[in-house]
């Protein structure tokens, strides 16, 4: 699978089906690498939006110079993903992601504050950030691109998938999303369907193992919550 296919798979999913299809193979096969979820502190500025991109990393710390080095070296389709090492101004508005949209990047990840919030909301481009603050950094000092940064807790190398909504941001290797994507799918088939039966006026226990798996839960037995559709 490569990356178009996996982004086009990603765009039609959600986070929390692709964790849980990450799960799942996980649960059967202890080898497999867990997908690094981005502490959940850093939000979409605009909600309604979906993110898949590769990314493109830049440090920095109180000054946003490396942050427009990083917005002009990024390729179309990229995610410039930003870790400002606790900085408390802001280190990036309004302007770049507009210029992000020209350019046609993926979107924006802050670990750190941004600014600019009400014309941010308006634009097309997903746009992630740990806070707000009216107060810009400063543009003296240089930090690096292109290596391997924290974010929210977690590594992202250059080239890392990122994938995020509204419930967050999820990062991996294509090896890792190639694996979860096939379960994630068919958990998704299956909740729709019980969305549409739940609808219809079925109810959500005659769908779940949930009587079994309670009572072997009880009895210190093995077992598994499961869907019955």
């Amino acid at each position: 699978m490569n990356f178009e296919d996996i982004k086009q798979r990603l765009l039609a999913l959600d986070t929390a089906c692709v964790c849980d299809g990450n799960k799942a193979g996980r649960a059967a096969d202890p080898a497999v690498t867990e997908l690094r979820v981005i502490d959940p502190a850093i939000r979409p500025v605009r909600t309604g939006l979906k993110l898949v991109g590769r990314a493109h990393t830049v440090t920095c710390h109180e000054d946003f110079l490396t942050v427009i080095k990083g917005l002009r070296d990024a390729e179309p389709g990229e995610v410039l993903v930003i870790d400002t090492q606790g900085s408390h101004r802001a280190v990036a508005g309004e302007l770049f992601p507009t210029e992000a949209a020209r350019k046609g990047l993926a979107g924006i990840v802050i670990d750190g504050p941004c600014r600019d919030t009400k014309t941010i909301r308006t634009l097309n481009v997903p746009y992630y950030a740990r806070s707000f603050n009216p107060i810009a950094g400063t543009t003296h000092k240089i930090y690096k691109t292109q290596i391997s940064i924290p974010c929210g807790g977690v590594i992202v190398n250059p080239g890392d998938i990122i994938f995020g909504d509204d419930d967050g941001l999820v990062v991996g290797s294509i090896d890792e999303l190639a694996a979860a994507i096939p379960i994630a799918e068919e958990i998704q088939r299956k909740e729709d369907q019980m969305l549409e039966q739940m609808a219809a006026g079925v109810s959500l226990f005659e769908m779940l193992n949930f009587e079994e798996h309670y009572a072997a839960m009880r009895a210190g037995e093995e077992s598994k919550l499961e869907f019955k559709v």
